[in-house]
This record gives structure tokens, sequence and C-alpha cells, in this order.
């Protein structure tokens, strides 16, 4: 008897349950570890979203003391819910320098405090 795959079917409803309350804000996590970023991952990252639609503010920050797989995070502010959603469903999962890419969306009314953390 032949087992059947349900990693494929897994997956796919831990994504719908990610996009049942899409925001305009995803956050980006596992992209790089601590003491990885460089100048250019603002950049790098803004543009390779973009393809899902216009991204309106692309800030990374690290957070001390945190496990190296969640230290880093970027977020990035879509000016559209849908563009977020497509840009949800294309990285998630994904790998990056060797690294397994995690995407959610964040609360927008948060966003605005990271304006006074520290941002690399």
């Amino acid at each position: 008897m032949k087992k059947k795959d349900t990693s494929k079917k897994s997956d796919s409803n831990a994504l719908m349950e990610i996009v049942k309350c899409p925001t305009k804000v995803v956050l980006l996590w596992k992209v790089v570890g601590t003491g990885e970023l460089d100048e250019d991952l603002e950049a790098e990252t803004k543009a390779e979203c973009e393809k899902h639609g216009k991204v309106g503010k692309c800030e990374i920050s690290e957070l001390p003391g945190a496990p190296d797989n969640e230290a880093v995070q970027i977020f990035l502010e879509f000016e559209r819910a849908k563009s977020a959603i497509n840009a949800i469903v294309d990285p998630n999962g994904r790998y990056f320098g060797g690294r397994v890419v995690k995407a959610c969306f964040y609360n927008p009314g948060k966003l605005r405090f990271l304006d006074s953390a520290e941002h690399v």
C-alpha cells in the first residue's frame, strides 16, 4: 500500500491559516542570523519583495539576546494587503543562504513603535 504524502497538505493548511487575517505589513525572519547583516540586505529584500507590489517601508532590526534564528527581523509595509499576501506566500518556507525563511503578517499599529527602536 502506497503512503500518502501529507506534508504538502499540512503546509497548505498552515499557509491558509496565516493568510486568514492579512495586513499590509509583513514580518520576515530566519533570512540571516545574528551578526550577518550587511548594508545591502534592506535594498535587496525590498527589491525582491517589490515584485509582489509597492513596498512603502522596509525596516530591519536585530534583537539583542534573541536566538540566532529569531534575532534579525525584517518588516515590510506594502501599499496593499493583496501585495502583502503574495509576499507571505512566496518566500515562506523557501531557502535563503541555507536557512528556511519564515513570513507572517504583522500588526501595522505596532510597526509605529519600531520607529524609536534601534534599526540596522
